[in-house]
């Protein structure tokens, strides 16, 4: 993902440590039910996903970032989930850029575009299988791309309410 030039100005302020962003990913399926994929250009596969700018609604965001990486025009139709947390959402660029992402997870329908890489970042765009999906950068639970689910997943732990004090 190219920085924004808002990530680049707080980058200014705070260096390489950990910045906490919202972000968005897409799960958007062709007609056969198989999930759309990209392959970033170091070889690291994810869905279509980013991070929310300044002043941008979510379900916008999801519809900007997948068309500026697939060049597909999507209308966000569902809250698949929400994750976020350490350490399954944080990662460290090569560049030694930190970061955590709590990210709205949006099931999408195609309504227009041509399914090409768009960006400087975008290698391979492929739809596959669940079952024969790669290792994603974003570790969602795999309960979020089963065609029957109906209600959002998150995380959710009994002892966090043991815990409040």
């Amino acid at each position: 993902m190219s920085k924004s030039k808002y990530i680049k100005k707080l980058r200014e302020k705070v260096g390489h440590d950990l910045l906490l962003v919202p972000g968005v990913a897409a799960i958007i399926r062709d007609d056969d039910g198989k999930v759309l994929i990209q392959k970033n250009k170091q070889g690291k596969w994810n869905l279509p996903a980013g991070a929310i700018e300044p002043g941008e609604k979510p379900a916008q965001s999801i519809a900007r970032e997948v068309f500026e990486e697939t060049g597909l025009k999507v209308k966000p139709t569902a809250i698949v989930g929400v994750v976020g947390g350490a350490p399954e959402y944080r990662m460290t660029y090569d560049n030694g850029d930190s970061v955590e992402s709590t990210t709205i997870v949006f099931h999408c329908d195609i309504c227009g575009g041509e399914l090409k890489p768009q960006d400087d970042e975008t290698a391979v765009l492929k739809f596959v299988t669940v079952r024969d999906m790669p290792g994603l950068l974003t570790k969602l639970p795999k309960t979020m791309y089963s065609l029957k689910s109906t209600k959002p997943i998150f995380e959710w732990d009994e002892t966090w309410i043991d815990e409040l004090k």
